[in-house]
């Protein structure tokens, strides 16, 4: 990853990104099931495909332009090839398809790793093209996503599919605006992840892996509960917590930039995940479970998970404080 974040060359960052896949495919098959040898079969030929289509566009437009140069990326067939490429290695609509399966076939863990850490390289490539990129193909590709992140994540009761439709809703959302405002794409997924990171940690913790195993974390972690709660409602955009700053900051930039349409379908589309967010939270808060203890529940986590939950959920719940610095 940090091959490709600080490369130059495209074969370069091409290179940091076959490392980068080859290294994490024992990761993803660790669990000796048939399940995970799929997910990680399924993970290396789509990122497979993705790195060839991206070497391709790369070629291409070294032959045109003479450059291998990631800044000038010139040719126009090169760009609308290489967003194609990046799209599917972070797992954004229509080229999504890989994500749910391959989350859902691994540990939380692995989940949480793909979510967050393997989506930095294509979006730094993302963003250092971003001068040359075709906003009608972003556009698309990101209305698309927030349409598919929401429809998908509708009827899911495992956590793992549903934070996977949750992360290509995200990754709609920094794909809309990727090509208008950068700076704020990348505010936007880098919240995101500050948000991911501390809900895997704590369903690990609760070892939660679906809706129905979630509803018991209140009578054996009530403080967690309420954490996860907050949490999703981070995630699904609501004021005051911090998922909203990077959704309104976006929509204040589309309609800057004369899309009030494309910003009003934008916050329609997210009522879809708001919806299965909603119904989450009521799950986790709102419903007992048949058993309830008599005792006082304590705060149940081992101390080493504390300490990265506990930074990261103040920042992934309450930033409204630097909300006036980021609007100026």
């Amino acid at each position: 990853t940090l091959t490709v974040t600080s490369a130059n060359h495209w074969m370069t960052a091409w290179l940091g990104l076959e490392l980068n896949m080859i290294s994490i495919l024992p990761v993803i098959a660790k669990q000796k099931h048939p399940r995970s040898t799929e997910a990680a079969t399924k993970y290396f030929l789509t990122q497979a495909i993705a790195s060839a289509l991206m070497l391709f566009a790369s070629t291409i437009n070294a032959w045109q332009t003479g450059s291998w140069n990631i800044m000038q990326l010139n040719n126009k067939l090169s760009c609308i090839l290489m967003i194609a490429a990046l799209a599917m290695k972070m797992g954004a609509a229509p080229t999504h398809f890989w994500l749910p399966e391959v989350m859902q076939g691994t540990t939380l863990a692995t989940a949480l790793l793909i979510t967050t850490w393997q989506k930095i390289a294509p979006i730094t490539l993302l963003y250092m093209i971003s001068n040359h990129t075709e906003p009608i193909i972003t556009l698309s590709i990101g209305l698309l996503s927030i349409l598919v992140g929401g429809w998908g994540g509708f009827n899911q009761t495992q956590l793992q599919k549903m934070m996977a439709y949750s992360s290509i809703a995200h990754l709609g959302w920094t794909m809309t605006v990727i090509s208008i405002a950068p700076n704020i794409a990348l505010t936007n997924i880098i919240i995101y992840m500050i948000m991911s990171a501390p809900f895997f940690t704590l369903l690990m913790t609760t070892t939660s892996k679906t809706l129905q195993t979630m509803t018991t974390t209140w009578t054996h972690t009530p403080t967690t509960t309420i954490i996860l709660m907050l949490l999703l409602l981070s995630m699904a955009g609501l004021p005051p917590l911090t998922g909203f700053t990077p959704k309104l900051l976006i929509l204040d930039n589309l309609v800057t930039h004369k899309l009030t349409l494309t910003a009003a379908t934008m916050a329609l589309l997210s009522l879809l995940s708001l919806t299965f967010y909603l119904r989450t939270t009521y799950l986790l808060t709102s419903t007992a479970p048949p058993t309830t203890t008599q005792s006082t529940t304590t705060w149940r986590l081992k101390p080493h998970q504390n300490q990265t939950t506990a930074i990261l959920t103040p920042i992934a719940l309450f930033n409204i404080t630097i909300l006036p610095a980021l609007l100026t």
